[in-house]
């Protein structure tokens, strides 16, 4: 049997959370096209006939400008010490820069084994990928590079077999049934802020957060009942979230509502309104209510 956790790394929009996603077959990380939506470090639990693998998704690697990208980006470097088996996941189709050749710099003073997983591949020509592929084998000895796409699962049953072929021998480190370390209230303030992320202008992910202020289940009517506020840095921001009439909120909380619904299996009334918290990505308080904790 095999046994151990494995790491996804990379670069904001590599496709890391997406990666997770799809392997462990839950919805564990909400997914964007806007940088910088992972925040904290997630935790996803996979069995195989032959053994166990916990994968964890960290924030992406960037240069940080506030307290909590301070904290993202210190959250994910400590991970890569801690796992047995580290997996560069970068994005195929953007042509490599300085925040990738910071990565490689990063990965080389890690003494775990390192995989490569070239990231979406469905989107570039093929004759385009073996240069890549020996750029990054001149770059850094990988144990495994492997093209993939986390959208369409291609060879991705090949990357879980090479995580099992490289992790230690060990006893499952979980239950059977487990599947995440995050609690229920982490999900949901999480499929609210992907909601808000979806249905507001760009200039608003960075700057919007999401606090589950009570979180009640009624188990004799089936029933979860859920009162949130969604934080913004500046009293222009907020007219945008509420909408005229307060058509954008009713919106969002729509939205999430239904997702909630599926994730319960339950019926759920969500409340949500919005506050004005100057500079709060610089809150450690609000920091520690999001669940983004100092690294050890």
């Amino acid at each position: 049997m095999k046994a151990g956790f494995v790491s996804f790394i990379g670069r904001p929009n590599a496709g890391k959370s997406t990666l997770l996603n799809r392997i462990v077959g839950h919805k564990l990380a909400i997914v964007s096209d806007k940088p910088q939506t992972t925040r904290t470090r997630i935790v996803g639990v996979k069995n195989y006939p032959d053994g166990q693998a916990v994968f964890v998704d960290t924030p992406g690697v960037h240069k940080p400008t506030h307290r909590m990208n301070v904290r993202m980006v210190d959250l994910a470097l400590e991970t890569m010490r801690e796992v047995d088996l580290l997996t560069l996941v970068v994005d195929a189709s953007v042509k490599p820069g300085s925040g990738d050749r910071h990565l490689l710099s990063l990965v080389k003073d890690v003494t775990r084994p390192a995989i490569l997983a070239l990231n979406k591949v469905d989107l570039i020509a093929k004759p385009k990928l073996l240069p890549l592929i020996d750029r990054y084998r001149q770059e850094h000895p990988f144990v495994e590079i492997v093209p993939i796409s986390a959208t369409d699962g291609t060879n991705v049953d090949l990357l879980e077999r090479l995580f099992l072929e490289h992790l230690p021998e060990g006893e499952p480190l979980y239950p059977p049934d487990y599947v995440t370390d995050q609690p229920e209230s982490f999900f949901v303030a999480e499929i609210v802020r992907e909601q808000v992320l979806q249905l507001t202008h760009a200039e608003l992910p960075f700057s919007t957060a999401v606090v589950v202020d009570h979180f009640e289940e009624v188990a004799a009517e089936r029933l979860v009942r859920i009162y949130g506020t969604i934080l913004v840095e500046r009293e222009s921001q907020k007219p945008i979230v509420v909408g005229r009439g307060g058509a954008m909120i009713k919106q969002i909380g729509t939205a999430a509502r239904a997702e909630l619904e599926r994730f319960f299996g339950a019926r759920v009334y969500l409340d949500l309104r919005v506050k004005v918290k100057a500079e709060w990505r610089d809150d450690e308080r609000v920091l520690d209510e999001m669940g983004l904790r100092k690294p050890s």
